[in-house]
């Protein structure tokens, strides 16, 4: 991590109020996982920690050890300090962890705004779109769409368009590397004491964009065509101060977007309202009469596809819930 042990952070009147509590311990910033080590900012100074042992004992699922952007209350007086406490997370993004476990991997918290970086090219793709807009407004953080290389498409104003179809309420902007407006519409959101997160696929130009925003080349990047078929070189999340004082944390690019918990009513309004008017209180859109949904889909007020990617979110969710829940039983046997 290029960054000096001499990092100043901002810490706001109501973090400062929730560490008085805990008298004898410092309250530390945690900006980057190593496995069971832990980078800190603690009294403006970037240190090494881990957990106590205390915590290990009693942490019961991964979501009980710190994450990136985890304010925690430590002990400094060690070479390598030590956590004992995570204050309350406002804001947490999380996916469910890789492979046939049913547990959750926190991405970042306390994130206030979500850039979902998409590159105007072949990883343009508003099903997918749909699929981080539920995870993101889960999260208690604001999504932002970010519509990166704008240079690759003649097209923009109909895609632009096409993305507000589908992300209602939700603020869309565009960048180039080498066009206007450059990367200006993303600078205009960045506030001293706020903290930001990137997320998207694989070689989209979030970490160019991080770049820029730092000033510095703190994530290699590669060249990708217009094709997208470079790789993404950010191999972990990582949080970086702005000179203007702003906390960006950089997350590696995503094949998938495995789901744990979404927020699949906000993500697709469109078809909640629509659900209050159909005949029948339990339809399930697929051949109930009187249903305003496939209403709506036959007068082309609304893609079938969206409704089929709400169908199959709902389904994925719905399972990842009961094994969840067949976890936990298991848990409470033992």
């Amino acid at each position: 991590m290029n960054q000096t042990n001499q990092v100043r952070i901002f810490v706001n009147k109501d973090r400062m109020n929730e560490s008085k509590a805990f008298e004898s311990l410092e309250i530390a910033l945690v900006i980057e996982q190593q496995k069971d080590l832990y980078k800190i900012i603690v009294q403006n100074e970037v240190r090494f920690a881990k957990v106590s042992g205390k915590m290990m004992y009693q942490a019961l699922t991964p979501k009980a050890f710190p994450s990136v952007g985890d304010w925690v209350m430590v002990e400094s007086a060690y070479d390598i300090a030590v956590i004992h406490t995570i204050l309350n997370r406002k804001s947490i993004l999380e996916r469910k962890s890789a492979g046939v476990t049913s547990d959750a991997q926190i991405i970042a918290t306390n994130i206030d705004i979500i850039f979902i970086c998409m590159s105007l090219n072949e990883n343009f793709n508003l099903r997918r779109l749909e699929r981080y807009l539920s995870v993101c407004w889960n999260s208690g953080a604001i999504p932002v769409i970010v519509l990166t290389k704008a240079d690759l498409t003649l097209k923009l104003d109909q895609m632009v368009k096409s993305v507000y179809s589908v992300a209602f309420g939700v603020d869309v902007l565009f960048t180039s590397e080498f066009v206007e407006p450059y990367f200006k519409q993303v600078e205009t959101y960045l506030k001293k004491g706020l903290t930001y997160a990137f997320i998207g696929s694989s070689g989209v130009g979030k970490s160019t964009l991080v770049n820029h925003l730092l000033a510095i080349d703190i994530q290699k990047t590669e060249v990708v065509g217009g094709h997208d078929k470079g790789r993404h070189t950010t191999t972990s999340r990582g949080l970086y101060m702005t000179q203007g004082g702003s906390m960006i944390i950089d997350t590696p690019g995503m094949r998938e977007l495995q789901l744990d918990e979404v927020d699949l009513e906000t993500t697709f309004d469109d078809i909640e309202k629509l659900s209050k008017s159909c005949k029948f209180n339990d339809c399930s859109h697929t051949t109930e009469p009187g249903c305003a949904v496939l209403e709506a889909i036959e007068s082309g007020t609304m893609e079938k596809d969206r409704l089929l990617n709400y169908q199959k979110l709902q389904k994925e969710f719905e399972y990842q819930k009961l094994r969840a829940l067949r976890k936990e039983r298991k848990m409470n046997k033992r």
